[in-house]
């Protein structure tokens, strides 16, 4: 079974339980425990050298009883199905967690654009809406940037799809540059969201935020800005990693420093720091740990090892399900991916309905409204939490599957 196949079985499991906690049935279970409809496309594309290369891409939908689906689109030499399948239903928990009307979609081209030019990368945007076209729009489907993609990438695509719509229609898509209807806030909501996440969950734990000590596992966008705005805050960023190693310094890393070099190879020697693996990072003793890398990060062969008093999840599937059992019985605070993340999909939600009424908000209007949707949903999940005396992996997922349960039973559908 490979990784991505363990992350669906997970996340069916515990959907069950969700379902199970709600009073569904079966039936229920059945139809949601996979996408309504996968697109397996090829997107023929000529080279800069002449030659023409199909790319593989997809679109995963994985319910839209409660509104259209949404989610990202990620460039990637492994994107797979079985990964797109496994974001989407991500994507439909995230949206019923801030109550907004959606489901989850997800999707992807398997290439490789660190190698590709710059009109390459617009000739594979254009064709993946080109493909998808027939299931896309949007009250129906709307991307958004993920792993590899950006604005310019939305700006492409919605342009793409004007071609057939003569309106248009901005909010084909989310995630777009300011200047063709892109949302102030977007490219900072996610990391945005989980530093309120983090803010209430350390009130809740009895931590100051003043010198807390706080270690980042994955330094790309999401941990790049995570780490930022909790220095900024006056937390003690302690440890950081990328792909090539951790650094450590008990003292605190200057982030600063760290960010203005982020793409050099040296940082160790130029830094009071120590280098140390990815893995023993992990074990560091800090108040709140954030993992923002890849998934299957925290298992049961070293949760145990987990020193920190909360995990945030800022990555996607980061902690294995046995991993949070034994974290749960520890006493560890987990903020969920589901709800950590959550933040990018509001946001997004916020610009598609800017982009319908043609008005748009200033930032800190954005910050204000995203801030409501994260506490209600942080308090709501937590309370759920201690109440049912459940972990908050499960008491996330039984509040993300509720709305699109409801909607499916009204619908009568199941």
């Amino acid at each position: 079974m490979t990784e991505t196949s363990n992350l669906i079985t997970s996340t069916q499991s515990v959907i069950h339980k969700a379902l199970d906690n709600l009073g569904y049935d079966e039936g229920m279970y059945e139809l949601i425990k996979a996408p309504l409809r996968m697109l397996k496309v090829c997107i023929p594309i000529k080279m800069d050298d002449g030659s023409v290369k199909v790319f593989t891409g997809y679109r995963a939908q994985h319910n839209d009883a409660a509104g259209p689906t949404k989610g990202g689109v990620r460039f990637h030499p492994d994107v797979t199905e079985e990964e797109v399948i496994a974001l989407a239903m991500w994507m439909t928990l995230k949206a019923g967690i801030v109550d907004i009307p959606y489901g989850g979609g997800k999707g992807g081209v398997v290439c490789d654009p660190r190698s590709m030019s710059s009109r390459e990368k617009e000739e594979i945007s254009r064709g993946y809406v080109r493909a998808i076209s027939q299931i896309a729009g949007p009250t129906k489907d709307i991307p958004a940037p993920d792993v590899y993609t950006d604005a310019q990438t939305m700006a492409w695509m919605m342009d793409e799809y004007s071609v057939k719509h003569s309106d248009d229609p901005f909010e084909f898509i989310t995630g777009k540059p300011l200047a063709v209807g892109g949302s102030k806030g977007r490219e900072t909501a996610t990391a945005m969201g989980a530093v309120m996440c983090v803010e209430q969950a350390m009130e809740k734990v009895g931590i100051s935020m003043k010198g807390a000590r706080i270690v980042i596992q994955g330094f790309g966008n999401a941990g790049g800005y995570v780490s930022k705005m909790l220095h900024d805050k006056g937390a003690k960023i302690i440890g950081i990693s990328r792909s090539s190693g951790a650094l450590y310094n008990p003292e605190g890393i200057d982030i600063d420093y760290v960010l203005r070099n982020r793409g050099k190879v040296n940082l160790a020697e130029k830094l009071p720091a120590e280098s140390i693996t990815n893995e023993a990072l992990l074990e560091v003793d800090c108040d709140v740990l954030i993992p923002a890398a890849i998934a299957n990060q925290i298992t049961e062969s070293n949760a145990w090892d987990i020193k920190a008093e909360i995990i945030c999840e800022a990555a996607n599937g980061p902690t294995t399900e046995g991993a949070t059992r034994i974290l749960t019985e520890k006493g560890v605070l987990i903020i969920p991916d589901v709800l950590a993340s959550a933040g990018g999909v509001t946001v997004s939600y916020f610009e598609w309905v800017q982009n319908k009424q043609g008005f748009y908000w200033e930032e800190e209007e954005i910050k204000e409204l995203l801030e409501g949707k994260m506490t209600a949903a942080f308090e709501a999940i937590y309370k759920l939490h201690q109440s049912r005396q459940m972990d908050m992996r499960l008491a996330a997922y039984t509040l993300g599957i509720k709305r699109v349960s409801e909607a499916v039973r009204f619908r009568g559908w199941a």
